[in-house]
C-alpha cells in the first residue's frame, strides 16, 4: 500500500525554520521530522512513498535522491524503501496535491498523511480498522495537546487553577488517513482543501469513519513545538520511535 505525504507548504508559523528549508526538512535529532514520519510506516511494513513537494522542494529532492549516509549517528533513508518525489506545485492546497498523486495511486487502497506531525499510530491496526468499516475514507482522530491552564472564577476570585489535560480537548484531524482511490472524486483542482469540501462531502455521505488514537501525537507547527519534540528525543522517550 502505497502512502502519500503531502510536504509542499510553506510552514509560516515556523518561519525561523521555514525561511530556509520545507517545514518537513526541519530536523529533530538531526533527521527531517520527513523521515521520522516514514519511519512509523515502515515499522508496520509500509515502505512505499509519494512526497507531494512544493515549497523548497528541491532540498527534499536532493534529501532523498543524494540521502547522507549518517546524521549525527542516525543512518538516511534505508535502501529498501521506494519513494517517489512529485512537483505538486508551490501554491496547490492539499486536496490537489492529492490529485496530482492520481496516476500513482488510483488502483488501490493507499494512505496519507501531512509531513510535520508525529505519533505512536498503530498503522497496521488504522488499516484494520478502515477495511472493517467499508468506507471510502478513514481519518485518524486525535486529542489536541493541551496549550493552556484552566480557570475556574466566582466573580474576579479564581477558585481553581489546574493544567489542562490533553484528554479535556475534542476530537481533531490528526491526519494519518486511509483512503480509497474514489476519493479522487470528491477533489476538483488544485485549489481543493481537502479537508473542507471533500472531507465534508464524505461526512454527510457517511463515507467517513474516524480511529480515535488515545496515544501520543504532536505537530510541529510553531519553534515551541519543534523544541517539544527536539527534548523528547534528546531525552531517549521519544514515543514516536519506532
Amino acid at each position: 500500500m502505497k502512502t502519500i505525504i503531502l510536504a509542499g507548504g510553506a510552514g509560516t508559523r515556523l518561519a525561523e525554520e521555514t525561511s530556509i528549508r520545507p517545514k518537513p526538512m526541519v530536523e529533530i535529532g538531526g533527521i527531517p521530522i520527513l523521515q521520522h514520519i516514514l519511519n512509523i510506516y515502515a515499522a508496520h511494513n509500509h515502505k512505499e512513498f509519494i512526497i507531494a513537494c512544493g515549497y523548497k522542494g528541491e532540498l527534499i529532492q536532493q534529501y532523498f535522491t543524494h540521502p547522507p549516509e549518517s546524521r549525527d549517528g542516525n543512518p538516511g533513508p534505508p535502501p529498501d524503501w521506494k519513494i517517489q518525489l512529485l512537483d505538486t506545485g508551490q501554491s496547490t492546497q492539499t486536496g490537489g496535491r492529492i490529485k496530482r498523486c492520481a496516476s500513482l495511486i488510483k488502483d488501490g487502497t493507499f494512505m496519507m498523511s501531512y509531513g510535520d506531525g508525529v505519533g505512536n499510530i498503530d498503522i497496521s491496526t488504522l488499516v484494520a480498522f478502515h477495511r472493517e468499516h467499508g468506507r471510502l475514507a478513514t481519518v485518524t482522530a486525535v486529542r489536541p495537546p493541551a496549550r493552556f491552564g484552566a480557570l475556574v472564577l466566582d466573580g474576579d476570585h479564581v477558585t481553581c487553577f489546574s493544567e489542562k489535560s490533553q484528554a479535556d480537548e475534542g476530537w481533531i484531524n490528526g491526519g494519518f488517513m486511509v483512503l480509497e482511490p474514489q476519493v479522487l472524486d470528491y477533489i476538483d483542482d488544485d485549489q481543493t482543501i481537502f479537508e473542507r469540501q471533500p472531507l465534508e462531502r464524505l461526512a454527510t455521505e457517511g463515507q467517513l469513519t474516524a480511529y480515535k488514537h488515545h496515544g501520543f501525537w504532536q505537530p510541529m507547527d510553531t519553534l515551541r513545538e519543534k523544541q517539544l519534540l527536539e527534548n523528547l528525543w534528546q531525552s531517549g522517550n521519544a514515543p514516536w520511535k519506532m
